[in-house]
């Protein structure tokens, strides 16, 4: 439950930020916060108070990099084909949950733990952080195509 209130939270608080802030930094920092958190909670001992505050910064972090992701797309490609390229976005954030759901079983089942997985997300999202460094926000050059002569 707390994880769905604060994604409320964290989605709006994400756009108002994306408004005002760079949104590829806004990524960066989500993404870094997540591989911390995750950090931090697998380093210390489990507690009530630990898994409240792990429940509560994912919350805000999950659903938080929608309005920046979505206003990437529109900045740097325009909102003419926003649709279909949020869409190929979308295909591929579900075809990486599929992924990470899959191979979360079947490293359990491989291991008997979640250890492993932990882990893994922690550093996937480290490296996600640092491949979002180098996204350039400019809008894409254009190609200016004449019209034929007839």
């Amino acid at each position: 439950a707390l994880i769905g209130l604060f994604n409320i939270i964290g989605s709006l608080g994400s756009g108002f930020l994306s408004g005002i802030y760079s949104m590829k930094w806004l990524l960066v920092v989500n993404y870094a916060g997540r591989a911390i958190i995750l950090v931090l909670f697998l380093v210390f001992p489990i507690s009530t108070f630990s898994v409240y505050a792990f429940s509560i910064t994912t919350g805000l972090l999950w659903l938080a990099t929608i309005p920046p992701t979505s206003g990437l797309v529109a900045q740097m490609f325009g909102l003419r084909y926003m649709g279909t390229l949020y869409g190929i976005v979308f295909l591929s954030h579900q075809l990486g949950s599929f992924t990470g759901v899959w191979l979360g079983g079947y490293l359990f089942d491989t291991t008997g733990s979640y250890d492993v997985v932990w882990w893994a997300t922690a550093i996937i999202a480290a490296i996600t952080a640092f491949i979002h460094i180098f996204i350039d926000e400019r809008p894409v050059a254009r190609l200016r195509l004449n019209q034929a002569e007839v």
